[in-house]
């Protein structure tokens, strides 16, 4: 990669910033173009196809067209630059068939049985990190940028990038337990989350302490990750309250397809189903 190849990816990076994209984001369409730069020297048509071809080889679909779609990022970005003359080329994403179940998803027998042994052993901190994904159907990033200010309201108003409004309702028991948890602590502002220097716990953080919870716990770690805590609210706000369209607007999602993943059944499920009413 050259000087100014490596320089106009600082520039997209803070083009991305700018524009509220998440860390994340920035990183992965960061990487994307640094990977198209490590095989080609330039853009141009051919290129990008061979590129698409080389993704396809080794990657899933959806990292696929988390690669693609930096890189066509990239490409909008410098199109819309004059002294660029680069022509607005686009990648077509990869089509995916989306799963007809939902697996990996923690069960509500485990997910009462984790927080009683978070609860029982004294530690709050990682029990009200437990409790609120799946209280809320926060995402991970939205979890860490949590302050003690927003529990006194009751929610929390969020921006995405192209300055949509998400806002993330908190139930008036887990905030009651909350507050009282905090008091205890002595804490009555700023964020919530935070490691022992006082800093923002990471997303990786989390994840990586949540998987020693599930084996100290006797849970299957597969079924405990941050996002498994968001499909047990949805799925549970489903079994409770039969609103897709509501429980749509709560997750944040822009369509309501993706949201209709909560209506179908696990494949274990799907099994079960099918034994016991097939006879014939």
């Amino acid at each position: 990669m050259t000087d100014f190849q490596q320089e106009e990816i600082e520039i997209f990076k803070e083009y991305l910033r700018k524009r509220g994209a998440a860390p994340n984001t920035i990183s992965a369409y960061s990487a994307s173009v640094r990977l198209y730069f490590s095989l080609y020297s330039d853009i141009n048509i051919t290129n990008l196809q061979s590129y698409k071809e080389y993704l396809l080889e080794h990657f899933k679909a959806n990292t696929v067209n988390i690669r693609i779609f930096g890189i066509n990022q990239y490409i909008e970005t410098l199109s819309n630059n004059p002294e660029m003359r680069l022509d607005s080329y686009k990648l077509p994403s990869v089509k995916r068939q989306q799963k007809p179940f939902l697996d990996n998803v923690i069960s509500k027998k485990d997910y009462e049985r984790l927080k009683r042994g978070l609860k029982r052993d004294g530690n709050m901190f990682w029990y009200f990190v437990v409790r609120f994904l799946a209280a809320t159907g926060a995402r991970i990033s939205e979890l860490v940028k949590v302050k003690v200010e927003h529990v006194h309201i009751g929610c929390m108003d969020l921006y995405s990038k192209g300055g949509k409004l998400r806002r993330i309702y908190f139930p008036e028991k887990l905030c009651i337990e909350m507050l009282s948890w905090l008091t205890i602590e002595g804490r009555d502002s700023g964020f919530i989350f935070v490691n022992k220097r006082g800093d923002q716990i990471t997303p990786r953080g989390i994840s990586s302490q949540l998987k020693v919870l599930a084996i100290r716990y006797h849970i299957p770690p597969e079924t405990v990750y941050p996002h498994s805590f968001r499909h047990r609210f949805a799925k549970n706000f489903l079994n409770k309250f039969n609103d897709i369209s509501l429980l749509a607007d709560l997750m944040g999602h822009e369509s309501i397809e993706t949201t209709r993943i909560y209506l179908t059944k696990s494949s274990l499920e799907q099994r079960k189903f099918i034994d016991k009413i097939v006879t014939w």
